[in-house]
């Protein structure tokens, strides 16, 4: 890099750093108004610009314009305390930097090549310290560990080595000279007719989006995934006794795929280790294989051990039993998009799936360290171990556990305000709240997410968009039992307990107000 381009970097960062620091003193907006959305979308180069399109710009020019058109048109889940939607974490400043030192070394880190680079190894300690965090078990029990993208490649993965585990087992099971032979090799179709498997089902209750996704990407269908509610009153637990004929039906394999949490209320498939333990029973019994979509309720293990959180814990405890685990770093733990991690105890099933064949020059000596590429989705990965890597030695387990302890009590704060109002059910216990009206409530079960709606069908069929419409706080709209709802995911290192509680205290009485009054 030249000295003129050095003089250029460090002036744009710091510019940088001063559009997305606020010197106003007044909070962040978390939205941009719309004016800045219309200057942005005119500013944005066109066909119908004529020959001045697809001209370069210059380095200067171009830096202009994504400070002063662009910038102000972005949200503010990175600025504002108050951004409570879609389970976004903010970036924690050590995690920025590292980012940006990602960027500008710019490592591929695709192979383990240790006379050439750290970053597999900085990689691989970054996994073994977050197995530590979450008290999964040791770094040799989960053998198969690699960063992705987020959850949604994570549960890909999962679901992949659950096809090619259950499906690999059943193959042996069946001899036919097709025992050598593993499910990635043949196919699905060679596979299931050798294994004589005429399905292969996800069962799952209040699974997410990407699981429906990961099934049809992975080639078994966004059919496979089955529903097993506990009940209608508790959709997010999973039926274990259904669970159990599913598993006891001929022709058929399963993969069972366990929230923890349900995205809406936060709430986890299973109750506890007696759950987890039953279902690693069955899994055993049956030949099926367990994934965990952790993403952001897996973090409840990294709470403090105080009774504060004891019912989380519980809830949390066995997840260790599964076979794969999905979490999401760029949730709970404050690091950049795009930062997710997959573990599993299978690491031969993961290499099966994932192994780049026939191209030496992509592999490595062999070591304790796994070669990203034939552990992951990508050949192609960027550095994104780094920031996680930062922010796990700067915070640490007893530094993570009272931001985590942060979130968790203003999600609870927010849910005891919406309990104790008239005018508000929070759900999914709404009607436990209209008989119990100001006596109280057990909120042991709320992590980070809380769910409510207004009793006036009027006010709900609006609240989303007039919270979200002052900029003060951000909230995603959703739909319980075929209602509109509210949900308020508290995910950033940024809040203030007390002084965010407040705007929302005020806020949901406002709007309360401003009904009555039209």
């Amino acid at each position: 890099m030249t000295a003129s381009s050095d003089e250029f970097m460090q002036e744009a960062y710091s510019r940088i750093r001063a559009s997305v620091s606020s010197n106003s003193g007044a909070p962040p907006s978390t939205l941009p108004q719309t004016a800045q959305l219309r200057r942005a979308r005119a500013s944005l180069p066109s066909p119908s610009h004529g020959a001045a399109y697809l001209q370069g710009w210059g380095h200067e020019a171009t830096v202009e314009h994504l400070l002063d058109d662009i910038a102000p048109a972005l949200n503010g889940q990175n600025r504002s305390s108050r951004y409570w939607g879609f389970v976004t974490g903010a970036v924690l400043p050590v995690a920025e930097v590292a980012d940006n030192l990602a960027s500008a070394y710019d490592q591929n880190v695709q192979v383990h090549l240790p006379d050439q680079t750290i970053a597999t190894e900085v990689e691989d300690a970054a996994l073994k310290m977050l197995l530590g965090v979450l008290h999964l078990g040791r770094a040799e029990e989960w053998a198969g560990r690699t960063f992705t993208t987020g959850a949604t490649a994570s549960n890909i993965l999962g679901l992949a080595c659950g096809r090619e585990g259950v499906l690999s087992a059943r193959l042996s099971a069946t001899g036919g000279g097709q025992e050598k032979k593993t499910a990635s090799e043949l196919g699905i179709l060679a596979a299931c007719l050798h294994a004589g498997v005429r399905e292969i089902r996800v069962l799952t209750s209040m699974g997410h989006s990407s699981l429906s996704k990961a099934a049809s990407i992975v080639g078994l269908g966004s059919a496979a995934v089955h529903e097993l509610p506990h009940s209608a009153d508790e959709p997010w637990r999973i039926d274990m006794d259904a669970a159990q004929r599913e598993l006891q039906q001929d022709g058929v394999a399963c993969i069972i795929a366990l929230s923890a949490g349900e995205v809406n209320t936060g709430r986890s498939a299973t109750q506890g280790l007696e759950d987890m333990q039953r279902l690693r029973q069955m899994a055993d019994q049956y030949g099926a294989w367990i994934h965990v979509d952790g993403a952001f309720g897996i973090f409840a293990r990294a709470l403090p051990e105080t009774d504060e959180f004891s019912r989380l814990h519980q809830t949390a405890a066995g997840l260790e039993l599964a076979d794969s685990i999905t979490v999401d770093g760029h949730k709970l733990l404050n690091v950049p998009y795009d930062c997710g991690v997959f573990f599993t105890r299978n690491v031969s099933v993961l290499t099966s799936v994932c192994r780049n064949p026939n191209a030496a020059y992509l592999c490595s000596e062999a070591s304790d360290i796994q070669s990203p590429l034939n552990i992951g989705l990508e050949n192609s990965r960027r550095f994104r171990a780094l920031p996680a890597y930062a922010v796990l030695l700067s915070e640490g387990r007893e530094g993570l556990a009272d931001m985590f302890a942060r979130m968790v009590r203003l999600a609870r704060g927010i849910a005891e305000v919406v309990w104790d109002s008239p005018d508000y059910l929070l759900l999914p216990d709404g009607q436990a709240q209209e008989q119990q009206q100001g006596g109280g409530t057990d909120l042991g079960d709320t992590h980070i997410c809380v769910l409510f709606r207004a009793k006036a069908d009027s006010l709900n069929d609006v609240l989303v968009e007039a919270i979200n419409a002052t900029g003060s706080w951000y909230v995603s709209g959703t739909k319980w039992k075929g209602q509109k709802a509210v949900r308020v995911a508290v995910a950033n290192w940024k809040i203030d307990v007390t002084e965010d509680l407040e705007v929302v205290r005020r806020s949901l009485a406002k709007y309360i107000s401003g009904a009555q009054d039209s």
